[in-house]
């Protein structure tokens, strides 16, 4: 297993010590340091490592969206916040995942399970150097012209059969993209750029820089999210028309 160096930036002393305590219950975690505002985080970064950001937004002097717009380097970063309202903000920068105030460790564990799924990627990347070099012979995702209700997915050194059906969204990570299924995630190298040509259009629909959903999983649309089961996704501006006429149309 992986260990991830975290960081907690939270400006409240009570935050600061629920995520401490859940930290410590999760085995992939190590606890490496705890800052009041981005200011003091910022100098922390410069001189430890960090792999895994639990970064509150409202903090005085600095908040935390900005002060993740002017980090050059970037961990993985999971917001933690009392305001709904930065959700679009949050994930337009590639956070991991919002965690809305008060925090719920089951909630809390989940975000954490998805940032070690991509730190354990790259760091396979990273210490093997194969990813990206076998994604030249072997595409992250190959269509198959015989059965199109399938993809093949490559991950994990593995091609997975994975079922269109199966697929309740997809996000983007960096250079990754998660497929979230009834069962788990899938994360392979690939891009959500290349996924719309390559997925049919009439199931699959890009509402987000970050997020592509199938449209018959979408359970209802909610101002500037929408909802598929208990999980809530983002709209982006410019995707919004297309998704109402495409949902008003299937409705």
């Amino acid at each position: 297993m992986k260990i991830m160096h975290c960081l907690i930036v939270d400006d409240e002393e009570l935050a600061r010590t629920l995520l401490e305590n859940y930290v410590t219950k999760l085995p992939q975690l190590q606890l490496v340091g705890k800052c009041k505002h981005p200011l003091e985080a910022m100098q922390y970064l410069q001189t430890q490592k960090v792999d895994l950001l639990l970064l509150d937004i409202q903090m005085p002097e600095l908040s935390g969206l900005d002060f993740l717009k002017i980090l050059p380097q970037k961990p993985l970063v999971i917001l933690t916040t009392a305001y709904p309202e930065y959700a679009l903000d949050g994930y337009a920068l590639d956070v991991i995942d919002y965690l809305l105030k008060p925090i719920r460790f089951e909630r809390f564990a989940q975000a954490v399970n998805k940032a070690a799924e991509l730190f354990r990627l790259r760091s396979l990347e990273v210490e093997l150097g194969e990813a990206r070099e076998s994604s030249a012979t072997i595409p992250s995702v190959l269509d198959s012209a015989t059965d199109p209700e399938y993809l093949l997915v490559k991950a994990d050194h593995k091609i997975h059969r994975l079922r269109l059906d199966d697929i309740r969204y997809i996000q983007s990570m960096r250079e990754y993209v998660a497929y979230v299924t009834h069962s788990g995630r899938i994360l392979a190298l690939n891009s959500l750029k290349n996924l719309e040509t390559e997925l049919p259009a009439s199931r699959f629909l890009r509402v987000h820089k970050s997020f592509m959903v199938s449209l018959d999983k979408i359970d209802a649309l909610e101002g500037n999210m929408l909802r598929i089961g208990s999980d809530t996704i983002p709209i982006g501006a410019n995707y919004r028309d297309e998704l109402l006429r495409v949902f008003s149309a299937g409705k």
